[in-house]
């Protein structure tokens, strides 16, 4: 709540000197409703809205979800490759004795030779969908069962693939990984032998994303689906939504000696955050990995409630406020108090005695 105050205060500072509205002094000898000058005025409807207070935090521009891409034979890496490729399905997530391995989308990993005569299983199927996705699915029922089908399918592809057609997909052959991977890092060089299950790469998804640490203090008013507002370097804007809220906070290290840097006092249970993931509309170009970026998230929000623009609002004695009803030539003031302020929409959540929605307030014309 002193926060919002604190907001609000800020808003109707600028606001005021704006308008121009005339505040009374502790005598009453000005109205509150009298301007200084001819000030030009419009009206601006009373709305019944949700009305959200922001938080401004800092956060990192760069791709969502973590990956990692272990070898599914033994053998000596011949090739890897460059950081920041894209790597799609059928593409060549590494290459092992100079083979190619291509990488396949799927959440299980490769734990058996593929042929027929083999038990089912959702790794079946996970291979049967990725064939039809890569365009061998003539004739092919994707399910956990290796079939006639399978095999043609599959010969099909090592032989566009320039593999060893055999109709069947021994250890070492394919890799899963749950979708198209970015790779961030490589584990290991060239040269390097290798058994199954030796990490070789990781990366993330190619999807960009913004992380930003919050308070858990906080972490209650945010929830997955929240509209945020992302502020890039160049100060232009994209709008996004939280993707993903981490369930563990952590606590920054202080680093030991001169740590408290003669402040002392807050506490490092107070410094605890944790990861909340922001997905941002389109693609945004020409930033590097890891580039700061503003995110206005959403601290707390009131649902269905009466709304103005902050610019209706008229400051009276005592840090009141009050608004205009105008309905044809008539003129009526109300007083108001006020609620959450939504900077993004230039909204504040009233109530006062006869207001509703529908109705007009006077506000400052802006000339447009």
């Amino acid at each position: 709540m002193r926060r919002t105050l604190i907001l609000g205060g800020v808003a109707l500072v600028g606001l005021a000197g704006a308008a121009g509205w005339t505040v009374m002094d502790g005598g009453g000898h000005a109205s509150g409703g009298t301007e200084t000058g001819a000030i030009s005025t419009g009206t601006a409807a009373v709305t019944r809205t949700d009305v959200a207070e922001r938080q401004v935090l800092s956060g990192k521009l760069g791709y969502a979800g973590a990956y990692q891409v272990q070898a599914t034979g033994a053998g000596v890496v011949t090739k890897l490759p460059p950081v920041g490729r894209r790597i799609r399905r059928g593409d060549a997530a590494y290459e092992i004795d100079g083979t190619k391995v291509p990488l396949m989308y799927g959440t299980r990993p490769v734990w058996r030779a593929f042929e027929v005569g083999m038990t089912d299983g959702a790794d079946v199927r996970q291979l049967e969908s990725n064939l039809k996705a890569l365009g061998y699915g003539d004739g092919l029922t994707v399910d956990d069962h290796y079939s006639t089908a399978t095999y043609w399918a599959v010969r099909h592809w090592q032989d566009d693939r320039n593999l060893t057609v055999t109709g069947t997909v021994p250890l070492g052959q394919i890799v899963f990984a749950p979708g198209p991977v970015r790779v961030s890092a490589l584990d290991v060089s060239p040269g390097t032998r290798v058994q199954a299950g030796h990490p070789v790469e990781h990366g993330t998804t190619p999807r960009q994303a913004v992380t930003v640490q919050v308070s858990p203090t906080e972490l209650p008013n945010v929830k997955v689906g929240d509209p945020v507002v992302v502020t890039l370097p160049d100060q232009s804007t994209r709008r996004g939504r939280v993707s993903a809220i981490g369930t563990v906070a952590t606590t920054p290290s202080t680093g030991g000696d001169g740590g408290d840097g003669g402040g002392g006092g807050g506490g490092t249970a107070d410094q605890s955050t944790a990861p909340v993931t922001v997905t941002v509309t389109g693609t945004i170009h020409g930033l590097l990995d890891q580039t700061s970026v503003q995110v206005s998230i959403v601290a707390q929000q009131d649902r269905g409630v009466l709304a103005v623009p902050t610019t209706a609002l008229r400051p009276l004695p005592g840090g009141a406020y009050e608004v205009i009803v105008v309905s044809g030539t008539a003129r009526r003031h109300v007083t108001v108090r006020t609620g959450l302020f939504d900077e993004s929409s230039g909204l504040v959540e009233v109530t006062g005695a006869g207001l509703a929605a529908g109705q007009r307030v006077e506000v400052p014309d802006d000339g447009s």
